[in-house]
């Protein structure tokens, strides 16, 4: 039998693994908040504002590789207050938005859907303006705005577009997405309006000279990346008859809806993503891991991720239903 005194230093004996073990998790989950942070100003260019809110940073965690490229997808922006006036409008990708008077009709829609996610969503709009996801603050930038309302998540088919989104995507794991916006339309300038055919034909001097400008920010390996993308893409765009084709063949020709009432239950990456990125890198793509891709994806409209309750989501839903046909035959 023990002492009294053997008996309290076995069980301080005992103890010591699983307060060691406590410490670990707590390191381990003070690490993993840091690196999500670093991460989700990239993404939520601006961070989520707390104040108001109840949102988490471990809700938004990631992981990221500079060789495969696993950046994630998210925002962050402001609440604009838009007049409902205007009937319709055409997006920077060329695709038609629908009519504001044809949101309202679909207000009630969406909450009819089934979402995953509970009931802790809080609303960040203000009176008078467009309920938006929940990222979008008072903070954002109106760039990051106005990719909000007018292209994420809208179904992409035109190959140059998508070579854009793709390059834009890659970007973000040096860049945030309001970074990268603003300086959208100088990319276009220096890659050719992201033209493939004329993108993999640049050369070493152009390749220095895009490196060389100081407003793009773009290293020379990066600038390569789209190079060689370039390249690979024409490559599948014979194989498969355009590159359209090929991403949308991914997901058979119809968006991944998500239905998500709350922004935690967004994934970064999906099995779908990392698919379609262990496809592409055996095709010789570049900056194109699973958290990338599926970043491209939400941008492209292949998975449509606005929450359920923002005014974005019926649209996209809509305009993705209306183009199915025109993807079927197109592939």
């Amino acid at each position: 039998m023990l002492t009294t005194a053997h008996s309290r230093q076995h069980h301080a004996f005992e103890k010591s693994p699983s307060s060691h073990m406590k410490n670990l998790d707590r390191k381990l989950q003070q690490a993993m908040n840091n690196a999500t942070s670093k991460y989700m100003q990239r993404i939520y260019p601006l961070g989520i504002q707390r104040s108001s809110s109840n949102l988490t940073l471990s809700s938004l965690s990631l992981s990221q590789n500079s060789n495969d490229s696993s950046l994630s997808s998210s925002n962050s922006s402001w609440e604009p207050k838009v007049p409902l006036l205007y009937g319709g409008t055409f997006s920077p990708w060329g695709d038609v938005l629908v009519s504001l008077e044809m949101r309202r009709e679909d207000d009630d829609k969406a909450s009819d859907h089934d979402v995953e996610g509970g009931e802790d969503d809080f609303d960040c709009s203000e009176p008078g303006s467009l309920h938006r996801c929940s990222w979008i603050t008072k903070n954002s930038d109106e760039a990051y705005v106005q990719f909000h309302d007018e292209c994420w998540g809208v179904p992409v088919y035109s190959d140059n577009r998508l070579f854009e989104l793709l390059s834009l995507s890659g970007m973000l794991i040096d860049h945030n997405w309001t970074e990268i916006l603003k300086r959208r339309d100088m990319y276009r300038e220096v890659f050719a309006d992201f033209d493939p055919s004329r993108v993999a034909k640049m050369d070493e001097d152009a390749i220095a000279e895009i490196s060389g400008n100081k407003e793009l920010k773009l290293a020379e390996c990066r600038v390569r990346c789209i190079v060689e993308n370039a390249k690979c893409i024409q490559k599948v765009a014979k194989e498969f008859g355009s590159f359209s084709g090929y991403m949308w063949g991914h997901v058979n020709h119809r968006p991944v809806v998500g239905k998500y009432r709350h922004h935690k239950y967004i994934p970064f990456r999906t099995p779908k993503s990392e698919a379609v990125s262990k496809d592409l890198v055996r095709r010789g793509f570049r900056l194109v891991g699973p958290v990338i891709v599926y970043s491209f994806m939400q941008a492209a409209g292949m998975a449509i991720d606005h929450l359920v309750d923002c005014f974005r989501f019926p649209e996209c839903v809509r305009l993705a239903e209306r183009s199915w046909g025109i993807t079927n035959i197109a592939a």
